[in-house]
């Protein structure tokens, strides 16, 4: 019985980012350099592949720094932290507890981090746009003393500002934002303009926060999407930017968007008379998995691969001194 036909276009770029792939590096070189266990707190990365493959190398993940064991005399154990970034407090107790700790946090967030510590020390109230809980929000509004950031998700949370038990803007003419760097580019663009015409005098970075790779993963997708009948996010349910890229697949052109982790989880019924699929992988997850899902579409379909690019990426980040010798 012959196969039906299925052409699969590949986003790219798509996948690792170079904030993710040092993150994991990171961890990598801490296990070759100290053996195992090396401590991370929190997923490194959001990819379940990504922390499972780290966990078999001997790496342990830990929610707070209370979970880790104190060091035997003379054996100090390295802990990680992940490439989304930690409030001050956490570098803070790791020295009170005389931890040894190594910072993952990605080069663009920290940049994120410092632009809110510049607009504090200018006097200025800070609106983070972002997703409330999510551990690069946590850690950003962190950096700062309580009371010092609003956090705004939506255009809706721009009219309740002022209103009764709803933040109050202090000085409208000393106003400053910064955003989480995995969101929508449009739906923040939206918010920055709303928070341009309600707040006129609100300062915003030079350079805009949201990270090249989302930027890019983003544009690939619409580029893509209106050529598809269906669209493959590989990534995690908790991965902001992979979650982004179904929504913008669905805005631009293909509804029949869904997320899936693995090729395991794809239900294939769902594939029905599809034509052409497009696929794509958040920044936290690896190509193995984009492969995999290739593997076992090819296992049901007579597939042709057309790859569609928008951009190279050349972008590294160096790895911290401490772990050079392992280089």
């Amino acid at each position: 019985m012959n196969k039906p036909s299925l052409t699969i276009l590949l986003a790219a770029p798509r996948g690792f980012c170079a904030g993710v792939d040092r993150a994991i590096q990171i961890v990598e070189m801490a296990l070759d350099k100290y053996g195992p266990p090396v401590y991370v707190r929190h997923e490194i990365v959001h990819n379940r592949f990504v922390v499972d493959s780290l966990k078999a190398k001997g790496a342990v993940f830990v929610e707070e720094l209370n979970e880790i064991p104190p060091d035997r005399a003379g054996d100090q154990r390295p802990v990680i932290f992940s490439a989304h970034g930690v409030p001050k407090a956490v570098p803070e107790e790791a020295r009170g507890r005389e931890m040894f700790y190594i910072d993952a946090t990605c080069p663009l967030v920290s940049k994120v981090h410092r632009e809110a510590e510049r607009y504090q020390r200018q006097g200025c109230q800070i609106i983070l746009i972002g997703h409330a809980g999510h551990p690069e929000v946590v850690g950003t509004m962190g950096q700062l003393p309580p009371g010092a950031v609003i956090l705004v998700e939506t255009l809706k949370d721009i009219e309740k500002i002022g209103l009764p038990e709803a933040p109050v803007i202090l000085d409208p003419e000393k106003l400053a934002y910064c955003t989480q760097t995995t969101l929508s580019v449009d739906d923040t663009a939206e918010i920055v303009e709303a928070l341009k015409t309600r707040y006129p005098h609100i300062q915003g970075p030079h350079k805009e926060d949201i990270c090249y790779a989302t930027t890019n993963r983003q544009a690939a997708v619409k580029t893509v999407a209106p050529e598809c009948d269906a669209l493959i996010v590989i990534g995690a349910p908790n991965s902001s930017n992979s979650n982004r890229l179904v929504e913008v697949a669905s805005i631009h052109g293909c509804a029949k968007s869904i997320l899936v982790q693995r090729a395991s989880e794809i239900d294939w019924q769902w594939l029905e008379g599809v034509r052409t699929l497009g696929i794509t992988a958040g920044a936290s997850a690896p190509e193995k998995l984009v492969d995999e899902v290739i593997t076992a579409a090819k296992a049901r379909f007579d597939v042709t691969i057309r790859e569609i690019a928008i951009t190279q990426e050349n972008v590294n980040f160096k790895i911290p001194k401490i772990l050079e010798s392992t280089a």
